[in-house]
């Protein structure tokens, strides 16, 4: 059920509010207006409104069913017996009820039907809905019957029943237009209290202001400037609430009415054409027409108004409150992403700080000649196990993680996929199966990409084509396209039905989820694939048939850059280096000692930053491998307190060797005056080559301040 129509129904439902006066105060507001109308009639011969059927309308419309039965009992019992106190036909009599109570039954129906059941009249559409099509046809329909009853009684027509029936129809239509509506919004006053733009003050001031250029407009009859009163009225209708304002049009009309009925104002100015038939009717009646069309007027300009400024402060402050919420939410969520971000850096830390000794030490078992060759297996298992772990925390740190920022830089591309390949490679031969990697000439050399997102989705899509593929082999072929790479990965393993295809780079997708499914792993490494390709700008598509294999193809752009030719660095072996190793757990200095000493490298450790000062004060160092996450004084502190040594202890190079390992993290340690930055866990070559890789880049930057 819509909120602007309802099914034909009478009364109200009970799970309404209730609202609006007791049953009771609209028993007595009928019989005022069943008073003040027949006294109308008395004294003038006429009668502005007919408001009593407005009023048992109101009522029916607001109570619930049986308080509403009630009072429409009640109602036509005070109507019979006004009717009979007042004389005349007894058909009449009870004609006259009938007709009353079937008006205000048909209007109930009505507007149940087209204005809703909540019967909210805060929308001019609303408002219009029930003028049109509820109080109209209701009171057109009595109209009607009537007419033909008093032709039935008085077997003729006579000449003023025309006139008469038009009189009616406009007192009786009028009243259901301005007293219903304004009964129901004064009912429903509890939704308006935050409405009004103005101040008690400033309301008072407008409803006198109104109130007081309505009895100047209808105190004199020389001029028709009935006009004078819209000014203060629209202002009225813009500044306060619809019950207000309705009840603003009820002062008026009742000001106008009695000064009309009692021959002033400019109605009274009117001037009327000579009928037989009409002249014999008091000249007030003839005269309504006009009072009538201006109530009218003022009706369908102060309520429309009032409503529709009403409803845009309503929207205004709903609007603020969302902005307020979005705000909110907004504010919530960035401290949720920055919680995030604080969860994902410790987790990263303190997973990777145990794989560190397990694939650390596990690297420096294998490489020991007194190892047999089921040890060497041993060992072998034990670092490739830890280089699984490390690689699903990674992937699911990246799930987790998200972003979309790229650090394009030169990269050499055989590095990258060789890189990329050598795990899954080694699982291959494991396997027993073929592995083969094909570079096209064209492809060799550097281009401009984000090596670490080319490394990752290289590597998860030649990863998950050595998982499904039991025999035969897989194949990476990488060649030049415009302005770009083409890398296509092919294995003859049990390849993928539509369905999986269709889902293939879904997160946490598998082509088997079940507990006893033959291929392990977490189902993001595809997915995660996707999102680094597609931050690059790249695409990738797969061709599958069941157990025919699957074909991964990934387009990408990577311009080509200019090689510089650089001086062949000078293997760490040849160096009698000396180097700090800073770092809080005795494990992972132990590790970095061991390796160091394998190159023959004097070492001395520090357990923080604030020792690390203290031993570079005491004898200097070729290089310092910081960690980052350390008690009294972190690796950034401590390396920012070095650059901010003398010449020539603030020259010595610092590389990060830490567990926080997200980009922003090297970005962090690069900011902080740091030389490189190699994430844990480390093996002996990672650390070989990343001190290399900061020697070279100081002797660049030393080379080019002597030819500046």
């Amino acid at each position: 059920m819509n909120a602007e129509g309802g099914r034909w129904r009478f009364f109200r439902h009970e799970a309404g509010r209730a609202a609006g006066p007791p049953p009771y105060a609209y028993v007595a507001l009928f019989v005022l207006c069943l008073a003040v109308g027949q006294w109308s009639m008395n004294t003038f011969g006429a009668t502005v409104l007919w408001p009593a059927n407005a009023v048992l309308l109101a009522a029916v419309l607001q109570l619930h069913r049986r308080p509403a039965v009630a009072v429409m009992a009640a109602c036509a019992a005070i109507n019979l017996i006004g009717n009979m106190v007042r004389g005349g036909p007894v058909v009449m009599m009870f004609t006259n009820v009938a007709l009353n109570m079937t008006q205000v039954a048909v209007a109930v129906l009505l507007a149940r039907r087209f204005c809703g059941a909540a019967l909210d009249m805060r929308r001019p559409w609303r408002l219009f809905r029930f003028a049109v099509f509820a109080a109209a046809p209701a009171v057109l329909l009595s109209t009607l019957l009537a007419g033909g009853v008093a032709i039935l009684v008085n077997w003729k027509v006579p000449g003023t029943l025309g006139f008469r029936m038009h009189h009616l129809f406009d007192m009786e239509v009028l009243a259901m237009m301005i007293v219903t509506p304004s009964l129901l919004l004064l009912a429903r006053n509890h939704r308006f209290r935050d409405d009004a733009q103005a101040t008690l003050t400033e309301a008072a001031a407008l409803l006198a202001l109104v109130g007081g250029v309505s009895l100047w407009v209808f105190s004199q009859s020389s001029a028709p400037i009935m006009f004078a009163i819209f000014p203060p009225f629209i202002l009225l209708a813009f500044r306060l609430c619809p019950p207000t304002t309705a009840g603003a049009v009820v002062m008026v009309a009742a000001i106008g009415g009695v000064a009309t009925l009692s021959g002033h104002g400019p109605i009274v100015l009117t001037r009327l054409t000579h009928d037989p038939v009409l002249d014999a009717l008091p000249t007030v009646m003839r005269q309504m027409n006009v009072f009538h069309l201006f109530l009218l007027c003022v009706v369908g300009t102060a309520l429309p108004i009032t409503t529709l400024s009403t409803e845009r402060r309503r929207l205004v402050e709903r609007l603020k409150a969302r902005t307020h919420a979005a705000l909110s939410a907004r504010q919530r969520a960035e401290a949720a992403y920055a919680v995030k971000g604080r969860f994902l850096a410790m987790m990263s830390h303190e997973m990777r700080t145990p794989l560190t000794g397990i694939t650390g030490y596990a690297d420096l078992l294998s490489r020991r000649p007194c190892m047999d060759e089921e040890g060497l297996r041993q060992v072998d298992a034990v670092r490739h196990c830890g280089e699984t772990m490390l690689r699903l925390v990674e992937d699911l740190l990246e799930v987790s993680r998200g972003g979309a920022e790229v650090t394009p830089k030169a990269s050499d591309v055989r590095q990258m996929i060789e890189e990329a390949v050598a795990p899954s490679r080694e699982w291959a031969v494991i396997k027993g199966l073929e592995f083969a990697l094909t570079i096209s000439p064209e492809a060799e050399g550097q281009v401009m990409i984000d090596a670490r997102r080319l490394r990752q989705s290289v590597h998860h899509l030649v990863n998950n084509a050595v998982k499904f593929t039991g025999r035969g082999g897989v194949t990476v072929v990488v060649d030049r396209i415009a302005d770009g790479l083409s890398i296509v990965v092919s294995d003859t393993g049990c390849g993928m039905d539509e369905h999986t295809r269709a889902g293939v780079f879904g997160l946490f997708e598998q082509g088997d989820a079940t507990t006893s499914r033959a291929h392990e792993g977490a189902g993001v490494g595809l997915a995660l694939a996707k999102n680094h390709i597609s931050c690059l700008g790249g695409v990738v598509v797969v061709e599958s048939t069941q157990w025919g294999g699957s074909t991964f193809t990934l387009t990408i752009p990577a311009p080509v850059v200019e090689e510089v030719e650089g001086e062949e660095s000078v293997p760490l072996h040849s160096r009698r280096t000396r180097i700090l190793i800073v770092d809080d757990h005795p494990a992972n200095r132990d590790l970095l000692r061991i390796m160091l000493q394998a190159a023959d490298c004097e070492t001395a450790e520090a357990a923080d930053g604030q020792q690390a000062l203290a031993v570079l004060g005491v004898q200097p160092f070729d290089l310092v491998l910081m960690d980052v996450r350390m008690p009294v004084m972190d690796g950034i502190a401590a390396t920012r307190a070095i650059r901010a040594l003398d010449a020539p202890l603030r020259d010595v190079p610092v590389l990060a060797v830490t567990a926080e390992a997200m980009p922003e993290d090297a970005a962090r340690c690069i900011a902080a005056g740091m030389d490189g930055h190699l994430a844990k866990p480390v093996t002996q070559a990672k650390l070989y080559a990343a001190i290399e890789a900061v020697f070279d880049a100081v002797a660049e930057r030393q080379v080019d301040a002597q030819a500046a």
